[in-house]
């Protein structure tokens, strides 16, 4: 028999990873009577180990930091992408940059992280129901009704006043109102494992992640612990299909034709399987609704490549938590609230869908690996880099005027041509 429940919440939230956990924090430490539903148990794996230095002010609002810092998990310094050739590469100390606050982030293992952040949730006042799975939801002038079924597959329903969907690329409200659009150039696919022995730099640059870029594919090499790296290949999901061998034979070809990534690698072992998955950029039409805010990848999901998914979900996590604070507090409408909301987070995002755009063409790699401080640009990309999302207007122009670079390098050279060697090479030998 399916139950109703009589006392309904000020918000529901529909999972429970770092923008769902963050958005739970905020509005239990504001008072508010908070649900959130989760259908998996954690601790449990999911990939996206790199954080942004922004992450790091949430952390301290959130006052989760002392516990992330019990975790022992690795200091990230810098970032430095490379051709996965050797041919050429840079490092982007986020201490060097002028426009971000924040001089360092960390790299985790998310089991852990996930975890972490969860157990504050519910330590700040958040109710927290683990496998737990949300069917549909619908609204009316009172509030949101969820269909819902509990760990024993019984069915009920609950109430809330507000619902924020933190259900990451599940994006159920999203794909409920059929509001998905995919990127057409974006459809990616990632391959990807664990290792030990994984070879490191020495002194600051020790725990830098790693991204080695190939023809039209990279790499990924981010140190989670002190003896584990996490290594990954994203490349076109029509080419892995079109590659012969399993997972783990494509991997290894493609280690075996990156220099960079090859020397890194000369004697590592594996820490369990090979894994692989979907990495299909999309964009959802509308964040908000009458009385939903989308945050993290139910908002949108990019290519990872600059590290900013955990980011995102947990500033739009925050800002979400403030849209319903300032509604429930302040006699503000929600309606302007949270179109307040899906302004910022899409003005967010859009920073970071630019940056994944150009990362795929040449002209933005010859000029980002050979950066210039003129007019403090290699500081502007570093704030970029570092989370600054809503930089002041000296990052903003700056960021222009770099993009505006990449468009004139494409017709008339900046800078020194590139090339793939390694994997043209392999393009050309028999199969």
């Amino acid at each position: 028999m399916k139950s109703v429940s009589e006392n309904p919440y000020d918000a529901i939230i529909i999972g429970a990873g770092p923008g769902g956990s963050s958005a739970a924090t905020f509005l239990a430490q504001a008072g508010k009577r908070v649900l959130v539903l989760e259908k998996e148990v954690f601790p449990r794996f999911h990939i996206g180990e790199s954080l942004l230095p922004r992450n790091m002010s949430i952390f301290r609002e959130m006052g989760v930091l002392p516990d992330l810092e019990a975790a022992g998990f690795p200091r990230k310094l810098g970032a430095r992408f490379e051709l996965a050739n050797g041919a050429l590469g840079t490092r982007f100390s986020f201490r060097a940059g002028k426009y971000n606050r924040e001089p360092e982030a960390i790299q985790v293992e998310r089991a852990v992280f996930d975890h972490v952040l969860l157990k504050h949730a519910r330590n700040s006042g958040a109710e927290v129901r683990e496998g737990w799975t949300v069917r549909s939801f619908s609204t009316d002038d009172a509030g949101i009704t969820l269909e819902v079924s509990d760990p024993e597959s019984r069915a009920q329903t609950l109430r809330a006043s507000f619902l924020i969907d933190a259900s990451g690329r599940g994006n159920l409200t999203g794909n409920q109102e059929g509001l998905r659009v995919m990127h057409p150039r974006h459809k990616k696919l990632a391959v990807f494992a664990h290792f030990k022995g994984v070879l490191r730099p020495e002194g600051e640059t020790h725990n830098d992640i790693i991204i080695a870029r190939l023809v039209n594919k990279w790499f990924w090499i981010i140190p989670i612990s002190a003896e584990k790296t996490s290594v990954g290949l994203v490349m076109d999901k029509d080419e892995f299909a079109q590659e012969k061998g399993s997972p783990l034979e494509i991997f290894e070809k493609h280690v075996a034709i990156s220099p960079s990534v090859k020397e890194r690698m000369q004697n590592v072992q594996r820490l369990g399987d090979i894994r692989t998955t979907s990495d299909f950029s999309y964009f959802n039409r509308r964040l908000v609704g009458d009385r939903l805010l989308r945050v993290g990848d139910a908002a949108g999901f990019m290519d990872p490549i600059f590290s900013a998914g955990v980011f995102l979900a947990m500033w739009s996590g925050k800002l979400a938590a403030e849209a319903i604070r300032q509604t429930l507090d302040g006699g503000r409408s929600n309606r302007e609230t949270f179109s307040r909301y899906e302004k910022r987070v899409r003005r967010g995002m859009t920073y970071y869908w630019r940056m994944v755009d150009h990362f795929y063409t040449t002209p933005f790699i010859e000029l980002f690996l050979r950066p210039s401080e003129h007019a403090n640009l290699f500081s502007a990309v570093i704030g970029v880099l570092a989370g600054e999302v809503e930089g002041s207007w000296s990052l903003r122009w700056r960021m222009e005027y770099f993009f505006f670079l990449v468009r004139l390098q494409s017709v008339l050279p900046l800078a020194p041509r590139i090339r793939y060697l390694a994997e043209r090479s392999l393009s050309r030998s028999p199969s």
